[in-house]
């Protein structure tokens, strides 16, 4: 009994078994690629606004928003830092406008609830951008193994025909070392792809509660600091 390789399997397979196998490896390849440029994004977004934080806290003790504001753009990985960047600009624009225009010009504008505003919108738009690509790995996770099955399908039936038609083992089995090998293949891609998704879900959820303490915090500064300026 000769070795079946995996040369000899591929030239086996028929045109279906074959499309289904190549459409597993573009699912894996569209998988790493979003887990490889999500983990660069979370890893470094992280550690950028673990350094704000330190950074906004001692210029904001200081009373300098505009070196607040300067830090931000230092960091441009860190969805804090966006989001505090919109909050502090809309802080210093607010109180612009009550210096120079007084609040009899300017009327019942509520410089709490401007910043809370800014804040809240590009905290919308940066939680929308930390899950992009999420929803391309639980597609693959949960299609995967259903695409890998339909291949076992296929090869299981292209095994029995060849069964019917009077062949051997030497026949049969490349048609159910076919159908083994896409099941393989189906849950080598689904795995990683539904442990990632549920491990970088985790990381967004974590820099939604950052985004929320961080923000909070600093209306709460303005709401001590800024009705007083």
């Amino acid at each position: 009994m000769h070795g079946f390789s995996v040369v000899e399997m591929w030239q086996s397979m028929g045109l279906l078994s074959k499309g289904i196998t190549l459409f597993m490896i573009l699912m894996a390849i569209y998988m790493l690629a979003i887990i490889i440029e999500r983990a660069i994004r979370f890893y470094n977004g992280s550690k950028q606004s673990f350094d704000y934080v330190v950074a906004l806290r001692r210029e904001l003790q200081r009373g300098n928003v505009e070196a607040a504001i300067q830090a931000a753009k230092t960091y441009p990985w860190s969805p804090l830092a966006k989001v505090m960047e919109a909050g502090l600009s809309e802080y210093r624009a607010g109180l612009l406008a009550l210096k120079t225009e007084g609040p009899d010009e300017v009327g019942d504008f509520d410089l709490v609830d401007a910043v809370n505003r800014a804040l809240e919108r590009v905290k919308e738009r940066e939680t929308t951008n930390l899950r992009r690509g999420l929803g391309g790995l639980a597609t693959v996770a949960s299609a995967a193994p259903f695409v890998g099955l339909l291949g076992t399908v296929i090869g299981i039936i292209n095994a029995f025909s060849k069964l019917a038609g009077g062949g051997g083992m030497d026949v049969v089995g490349p048609g159910i070392a076919e159908a083994l090998v896409n099941t393989a293949v189906g849950l080598f891609v689904a795995i990683p792809a539904l442990m990632f998704y549920n491990f970088f879900t985790n990381m967004v959820e974590r820099f939604v509660v950052d985004m929320n303490d961080v923000s909070s915090e600093f209306v709460g500064y303005v709401l001590k600091e800024g009705r007083t300026k």
